[in-house]
């Protein structure tokens, strides 16, 4: 993997998935076990701006009017005890501009880092990310972030069929079930990498600083 045409994709580290009063504590998900992830994310995120990566956080969340946000989604957020909209301790649960909304304080973006709001759970999907990732030359993309079954994955799976090279970095994923975590590492690696691999963050930081330092 090349530095300059590789992206590193972090995904919806936000205070609602990660803190202890927003949507996923709500619907009863182990915000402990999603917050181990943080440090191997910084550990990824402090070599890809070291190295001038293209660096992109995503958040998942919805207009104030919902009117982005499908009955069906709805009705899942509703029955999981954590309806979309919602009042709670961080203010409305999954919505733009609330303070549940934006990211927890140790993975805040710097200055000149792309933010993308996304409506679903891919990070593709009624998003400009494909456009950005184009202009920049990306060719292949290193994902992290929560949930490793949910919208890691949907992104994931989005981004292989539009020819992306990916790499799940394992230990910055993070899901509360952790059977549903370790079949969703297995399934990259299925038919001979059918999404790609997956590699710890310490090996991925590895490849990309040697890479830096033999390009031509």
């Amino acid at each position: 993997m090349s530095p300059a045409r590789t992206a590193l994709l972090v995904i919806d580290m936000q205070r609602d998935f990660l803190d202890p009063g927003g949507y996923a504590a709500a619907a009863r998900l182990d915000v402990d076990a999603l917050r181990r992830t943080i440090p191997a994310i910084q550990h990824v995120l402090a070599a890809a701006r070291r190295l001038g990566m293209l660096v992109v956080h995503t958040r998942e969340g919805h207009r104030p009017d919902l009117s982005d946000c499908p009955p069906a989604k709805m009705e899942r957020s509703r029955a999981a005890g954590a309806e979309i909209g919602s009042a709670g301790p961080l203010g409305r649960l999954l919505v733009r501009g609330e303070f549940g909304h934006d990211f927890i304080d140790e993975l805040q973006p710097i200055p000149g880092e792309t933010v993308i709001d996304k409506p679903g759970y891919g990070a593709f999907h009624q998003t400009d990310l494909a456009q950005i990732l184009q202009n920049r030359g990306i060719d292949h993309l290193i994902l992290g972030g929560v949930t490793t079954e949910v919208c890691v994955h949907s992104t994931l799976r989005e981004a292989v069929d539009r020819g992306y090279g990916c790499v799940l970095a394992a230990d910055a994923c993070g899901s509360a079930y952790p059977h549903l975590h370790a079949a969703a590492l297995q399934m990259v690696a299925v038919e001979g990498g059918v999404f790609g691999r997956v590699a710890d963050s310490g090996t991925l930081v590895a490849e990309l600083e040697h890479a830096q330092e033999t390009r031509p």
